[in-house]
């Protein structure tokens, strides 16, 4: 009953988590939509994690639910990099496809270098010897499969869904100049 009681509960925090990460990315971007394309990493992240227990052996439990939720963070930051220089790209006059184009391959490398030091991070973790080794070993997992798996599929979902949803969306930049254009013709 309790077990029952405490994987409940880690539901609902994973669904809070995943809200509070798309209202602060909301309220950044003044838009739905852009975090709407951001969020579409952690799905993938949380399939790596789950892959990655699979093939160990490892069953969801408490330290796994843990990895987990701290992967939506580290699968939505390279998220992040992509859509934000976009719009910077964007404001700046660059055309739309343009600005989605030089947008992944100049992040491509800040985000392959956080990709690589994250799941170097997880590596200790994994091989990890001990006392509590087996609860270390399931959060490494998680995070190293996770963070592996979001990484690569970012490079590729990221920018195409970015195409497909933001092509008549605006930047943040853009609302505020439209805002200062109506408040100077009050």
């Amino acid at each position: 009953m309790d077990y029952q009681e405490s994987g409940n509960s880690m539901n609902f925090v994973f669904l809070l988590a995943l809200g509070i990460v798309f209202l602060v990315l909301a309220a950044q971007f003044e838009s739905y939509i852009h975090p709407m394309v951001i969020m579409l990493t952690v799905p993938l992240a949380t399939l790596g994690a789950l892959i990655g227990l699979w093939l160990t052996g490892q069953s969801i439990n408490i330290y796994s639910q843990i990895g987990i939720i701290m992967l939506v963070g580290l699968a939505a930051k390279n998220g992040i990099l992509i859509v934000e220089f976009s719009n910077q790209l964007r404001d700046r006059g660059v055309e739309f496809q343009q600005a989605i184009l030089q947008a992944s391959s100049q992040r491509l490398r800040p985000i392959l270098m956080t990709g690589i030091t994250t799941a170097a991070g997880a590596i200790p973790l994994v091989i990890a010897s001990g006392a509590g080794a087996e609860t270390r070993f399931v959060i490494g997992v998680v995070v190293l499969s996770g963070i592996l798996l979001a990484t690569f599929f970012t490079l590729i979902v990221i920018p195409v869904a970015y195409s497909l949803f933001a092509r008549n969306s605006s930047s943040p930049e853009a609302v505020a100049k439209r805002l200062e254009i109506e408040l100077a013709e009050d």
